[in-house]
């Protein structure tokens, strides 16, 4: 019994199978019920007891190597057919299918870039806050009053109470406007604090210019000293940096609102020629923002001394201001999803905002 010339044939016919198909017929040769070494043990016992010790005992260890490199050359096959079938089948995600698609920038994310990219070079950082908010963020907190129009069920949306707190406390709503992030923002950092906020806000409205969700965006500047002179100078700067007109009109007209006193409407120049709006120097103007200074109350209900602090808050539709400068005449088409639309008033994905300073 020639152990060492059968186990070099063997490892010679592992070693040269080069597909799963080759190796498995090596096995069977080598290890089968039929094979040769299942041959040669079926020898054993027609030997003498020491022959059949050492007869066994080389074939036990021939059985054994002969095995352990069947599995490693199965393993490598394995692999290297993974392998190749992973270069085979590879799809390149960075081309699109259709490349006669071009995706677009939404209008209100393209307005939103450029507001934000002006504000930041006046020094704002941006804040956030949640869509769901509660009594005391959205009206008590800002001046609103009990009884206030504001507070009815025709115009704000209220979710079901929770029985486990009780009063105004226990009112849940969808946000009607972004200045609950403003106190938010007071009462989780100490002054001074210039930030903007922008988001969706939700009101139980439905026109051609108005729609039960729509997107705001509002500032706030607290400190010991500021005024409504710089209320106004960041006002007309953003304005004309917007709408690209150096030398854009604008006027400011009082107004009221709870949570600001004095209170403004801002307005800037226009032409209504022949049906038609057009922003620019012109016989008439266009309200669009709201501001004013911080109310000593909503200072005073963030937990600051408003003998001490002071500053002035702005808001504006995002909508309103993407319109006016797109030439979107409804503000219903902003949220019907419509890719024609899409693809008229959307803008290409590398076009970069609008900047302050040139």
């Amino acid at each position: 019994m020639d152990t060492a010339a059968l186990k070099k044939e063997l490892v010679d016919l592992v070693a040269s199978a080069n597909d799963m198909t080759t190796l498995e017929n090596v096995r069977v040769e080598a290890l089968g019920k039929k094979g040769r070494i299942t041959d040669l043990m079926k020898t054993l016992g027609g030997m003498s007891p020491e022959e059949r010790k050492t007869a066994g005992a080389e074939l036990n260890v021939l059985k054994d190597e002969i095995a352990a490199l069947i599995e490693k050359q199965a393993s490598q096959l394995k692999a290297q057919e993974m392998d190749a079938r992973l270069a085979a089948e590879t799809l390149d995600v960075t081309l699109t299918t259709r490349p006669e698609r071009k995706g677009s920038i939404h209008p209100i994310s393209q307005a939103i870039d450029e507001m934000v990219s002006i504000f930041a070079d006046m020094g704002f950082s941006i804040a956030e806050g949640p869509d769901l908010e509660d009594d005391f963020h959205n009206f008590t907190a800002l001046n609103f009053p009990l009884g206030h129009p504001a507070r009815e069920m025709h115009d704000t949306f209220y979710l079901p109470n929770d029985e486990r707190q009780e009063g105004e406390a226990q009112k849940k709503l969808l946000r009607t406007h972004t200045s609950t992030v403003q106190i938010r923002h007071m009462l989780k950092n100490k002054p001074p604090i210039k930030i903007i906020c922008f988001g969706r806000v939700y009101r139980s409205d439905y026109d051609m210019t108005h729609t039960p969700v729509f997107h705001q965006m509002e500032g706030l500047v607290i400190d010991k000293s500021t005024h409504m002179g710089h209320l106004k100078g960041c006002l007309m700067d953003f304005v004309r940096s917007y709408f690209e007109i150096d030398d854009l009109p604008a006027r400011f007209r009082p107004s009221f609102f709870p949570f600001t006193e004095p209170s403004a409407e801002m307005d800037i120049g226009c032409t209504r020629k022949e049906g038609g709006l057009q922003v620019g120097k012109g016989d008439s103007w266009l309200e669009v923002l709201g501001c004013g200074m911080v109310h000593p109350n909503v200072i005073r209900n963030c937990g600051l001394d408003p003998e001490e602090y002071q500053g002035f808050a702005f808001g504006m539709g995002i909508e309103r201001l993407a319109m006016l400068k797109y030439g979107i005449p409804d503000l219903r088409t902003f949220f019907e999803a419509d890719t024609r639309w899409l693809s008229h008033y959307g803008f290409d994905p590398l076009d970069r905002p609008n900047r302050a300073t040139k």
